[in-house]
């Protein structure tokens, strides 16, 4: 019998926004897996949001997707005899993340969100709260099933050698990179002069002229600045934590005393407060990063590459002590993460043009000369790069590509696994289907193994 497909699951709710903010009042049962129910309305729920990311093709994507839902519905069912179960706690986190993300592309706006949606935050998160648990339990019965799977490295070569040779993956070029980032010290005159000048603005304040006419005019916050220095709608936990202690204790329309963040010196207004969530605008004031500043942070980092050149310092060791701590390097011994795969991979024609050049000629061990870069805010930081390893265009092979072959294994067992255990569960489960849906070929694959 073919295995079902189980592609650890395109789940309910699993996507970024809420796909389907109405359901159908006029449902049916289509199938029923052990005691869980499946409507009609969840197939189209599923069908018309992939429809809209053109990920869908008529019946053979219906059948696809209530398949999926079938295996969801069998992994909750067997959750569900075995006592496992989902705080109150985890549900409301995950609305929580799922709504948030929706209204910060809403500028924060919870009566955009009413508006758009019919309903409120509160409203819509009861709506899914069930879905949301199931959701949470499947994943629950999942791990459960899976925690213990492991490959032993005979089995690493057993499946690396089970792939027909004509048929191993090509690898291009490829490094794994490690830096060090220093940012700039900014002087104590500097800090002065920023702060005397969110003084003056303060001053200026209390005398009655306009936030949002000096906000546009004095704050260094581009994002809000040319919005009178509105930041919009956001929920507790969007800012720094200085600025936030202060935000929250302030009443409707009241001004701040001038706050110090990492950003520089902020005078904050509250426009206004429901529950958990402000209305802010800010007026920043930043101190200036110096020539002289950016010299003494390019010294200092060139000091501590001779000190890891010539054997006086490991690598792993300066980057604790020295690098930028709000990289997201630093808790990772500095190794870089390719934004695009979430691995230390990098294929060397993916690399930005700046890394590129510096390290095409280098081998692995050896370290860049010292480089000015930006941050994602534009602001001036200085990095070495240290090459770890570095691979030139082959075929899979066990000795330069053996974790990758590993992770392969492992997820090949895994799937194999899950796949046995529904044929399995199958077998004694009290599954029903829509005569409607009986015509899919993988559906029926199901009624097969009950035989």
């Amino acid at each position: 019998m073919k295995k079902i497909a189980i592609l650890f699951f395109v789940l309910i709710f699993a996507t970024g926004s809420v796909a389907a903010q109405n359901k159908k009042l006029i449902d049916k049962v289509i199938a029923q897996v052990g005691s869980e129910l499946i409507l009609l309305s969840d197939l189209e729920t599923e069908y018309n949001y992939l429809k809209s990311m053109n990920q869908a093709s008529g019946d053979e994507t219906k059948c696809m997707i209530l398949e999926q839902i079938m295996a969801q519905k069998l992994l909750i069912d067997q959750a569900k005899l075995d006592s496992i179960d989902v705080s109150d706690d985890q549900v409301d986190g995950q609305l929580s993340l799922r709504m948030d993300a929706i209204l910060r592309q809403m500028g924060g706006d919870e009566e955009l969100f009413k508006q758009y949606y019919g309903k409120s935050v509160a409203e819509m998160k009861e709506i899914y709260r069930e879905d949301i648990k199931n959701k949470l339990m499947a994943e629950s019965m999942q791990q459960s099933l899976l925690d213990n799977i492991n490959v032993t490295p005979s089995e690493v070569v057993e499946f690396f050698n089970s792939i027909p040779k004509d048929s191993l993956p090509y690898f291009n070029s490829e490094v794994e990179l490690a830096q060090i980032i220093i940012a700039p010290e900014i002087s104590e005159k500097e800090k002065q002069r920023a702060y005397e000048t969110a003084k003056d603005i303060k001053a200026r304040l209390d005398k009655g002229e306009d936030f949002g006419a000096l906000a546009k005019k004095y704050s260094e916050d581009p994002g809000s600045a040319q919005n009178n220095g509105d930041l919009g709608w956001v929920k507790r936990g969007t800012f720094v934590p200085k600025f936030e202690a202060v935000a929250y204790g302030l009443k409707k329309d009241e001004i701040s005393d001038i706050v110090e963040t990492e950003f520089g010196y902020h005078i904050i207004q509250l426009l206004e407060r429901r529950g958990n969530s402000i209305h802010a605008r800010h007026i920043l004031i930043k101190p200036d990063i110096t020539l002289d500043d950016l010299n003494k942070a390019k010294a200092k980092l060139d000091s501590v590459r001779t000190l890891i050149v010539s054997d006086s310092m490991k690598f792993e060791t300066a980057v604790k002590k020295f690098s930028d701590k709000k990289s997201m390097s630093y808790n990772n011994n500095g190794r870089m993460t390719n934004p695009a795969t979430q691995t230390t991979f990098y294929e060397m024609k993916d690399l930005p043009p700046d890394i590129y050049f510096a390290i095409e000629g280098l081998k692995p061990g050896d370290i860049t000369d010292v480089m000015e870069t930006t941050n994602e805010t534009g602001e001036t930081r200085f990095q070495i790069i240290k090459v770890l390893t570095k691979t030139e265009p082959h075929r899979a092979n066990l000795k330069e590509d053996y974790s990758r072959i590993q992770n392969f294994a492992k997820a090949s067992k895994k799937n194999e696994y899950i796949n046995n255990w529904v044929t399995k569960k199958i077998k004694t489960t009290y599954i029903k289907v829509d005569d409607e849906y009986k015509k899919c070929p993988n559906i029926n694959k199901w009624f097969e193994n009950k035989n």
